[in-house]
């Protein structure tokens, strides 16, 4: 009895996924405007909602895809990025499947660094054409969404794309702030503008009926298709893409292959978030604790991987907690905590209020073994009162401190590095010692 066309449809897919297809995972960006959080890591390495790192969402999404063969290009600052994925991913001795790191590094072909992420791919060329990959998947360290990549090739393979293109709607405000692609009534993309701003421009770009109604969006409104940077290459077309200098896929790549090859949109109507700024970094993880958030965690289809630390429980000895994520090994003592997330070994002592806040957490506790003896410990001491402020990992504050961004500047940085202020959200960097009674 042979299979239906369906079944063999995803066994095909499944096979092309897990064996044929290259997942690279952009990692190797400076993250400027994620400073200070970038001022010692790579921006893939942000921790994020209390126990993950920014990298561990891509590589999950390939996962529960079955793209089990993943490459993460790093550059800047990648050390902690570099060690967070040699102790998180590891496939046993009976599975093909590998999640490795790609430094800069020179090579007959070339001395420079990574200028863009066209650039990084190219340079990396040999070692991914080493396998018998059909396709290339390439994707960003720094986003937050779920997307089964299964879907993705389905639609590359059904409309026989030489390049597809995920895409988010975005209304035409938003369109002025990413590039946009405009598609026919099949979804094959025509045209791409980056950042368009002249009305007459929008109105070409606008979404197609047939799209529309496809995402079940609003037909009276204009919504357009915003690049996500998540490609799927065949294998020659990647090569013959980068036969040339250009340094960026968004910027060079992707317009010079619109007119050369059949690219092809997947429109993507669920919950996606560029994490570029300061801003977008703080709402997309508060917004995790809201009663419904527009990220699921919890969702056990698609689960999230990230280090296993076999941490001992949070411990509570009393106080109030309202809409609140607490990550593993915390000790909290008669404290106050509303709409905030506190990261892993997070202590926080008696009378302190912590208000819309990200507190990272540590790496350690007081006297573990090879701990600074030079420094007090990471924690946050008694009487304290911090608002809309993201406290990096391994700070210490101590008792009567107040911290809030009410009356200071959007965007500010302290002389003597004790704090910035991005977009009107403080942020105190990893490592800090705030002493006691100090008033920020």
């Amino acid at each position: 009895m042979s299979a239906s066309p369906s079944i063999s449809k995803k066994i095909s897919t499944e096979t092309l996924l897990n064996r044929h297809t290259l997942a690279i995972v952009m990692g190797g960006g400076a993250g400027s405007r994620l400073f200070p959080l970038t001022k010692d890591r790579a921006k893939p390495a942000v921790p994020l909602a209390g126990k993950y790192r920014l990298v561990d969402i891509p590589i999950s999404n390939c996962i529960n895809s079955g793209v089990r063969q993943v490459y993460v290009l790093t550059q800047y600052n990648s050390a902690s990025l570099n060690r967070h994925i040699s102790r998180t991913y590891k496939f046993d001795h009976f599975n093909h499947g590998f999640v490795e790191i790609l430094a800069a590094q020179q090579t007959p072909e070339g001395e420079a660094w990574y200028q863009g992420t066209a650039d990084a791919v190219r340079q990396n060329l040999r070692q991914f054409t080493q396998g018998k990959f059909h396709y290339f998947l390439i994707l960003s360290g720094d986003q937050l969404y779920k997307l089964d990549f299964r879907k993705v090739l389905d639609r590359h393979i059904e409309h026989n794309a030489d390049i597809t293109i995920a895409t988010t709607p975005v209304n035409q405000r938003d369109a002025q702030g990413f590039g946009i692609m405009q598609t026919n009534a099949d979804g094959r993309i025509t045209n791409f503008v980056e950042k368009p701003k002249e009305a007459s421009v929008l109105k070409s770009l606008c979404m197609p009926p047939e799209t529309v109604k496809e995402l079940g969006l609003a037909p009276d409104q204009e919504h357009y298709e915003a690049n996500m940077g998540i490609y799927i290459f065949n294998r020659d077309v990647l090569l013959k893409a980068l036969d040339n200098d250009f340094d960026d896929f968004g910027k060079d790549i992707i317009p010079q292959a619109i007119k050369n090859y059949h690219v092809q949109s997947y429109p993507f109507k669920g919950y996606w978030e560029d994490i570029g700024t300061i801003r977008s970094f703080y709402e997309a993880n508060l917004d995790l604790c809201a009663v419904v958030p527009k990220y699921d965690f919890f969702d056990s289809q698609a689960v999230i991987y990230t280090h296993a630390r076999f941490l001992p429980a949070t411990k509570i000895n009393g106080g109030s907690i309202r809409h609140a994520l607490l990550s593993d090994g915390c000790i909290l003592s008669e404290a106050v905590i509303e709409n905030s997330i506190l990261g892993l070994r997070s202590v926080v002592e008696a009378g302190t209020t912590i208000r819309d806040c990200i507190i990272m957490g540590a790496d350690y506790y007081a006297g573990a073994v090879d701990s600074p003896d030079n420094r007090p410990a990471p924690g946050i001491g008694r009487n304290c009162k911090i608002e809309r402020t993201i406290v990096d990992k391994n700070v210490h504050i101590g008792d009567d401190v107040v911290i809030t961004p009410i009356g200071k500047p959007e965007n500010y940085d302290d002389p003597s590095g004790l704090y910035h202020i991005r977009d009107g959200i403080m942020v105190i960097p990893k490592s800090t010692v705030i002493p006691t009674g100090t008033w920020i």
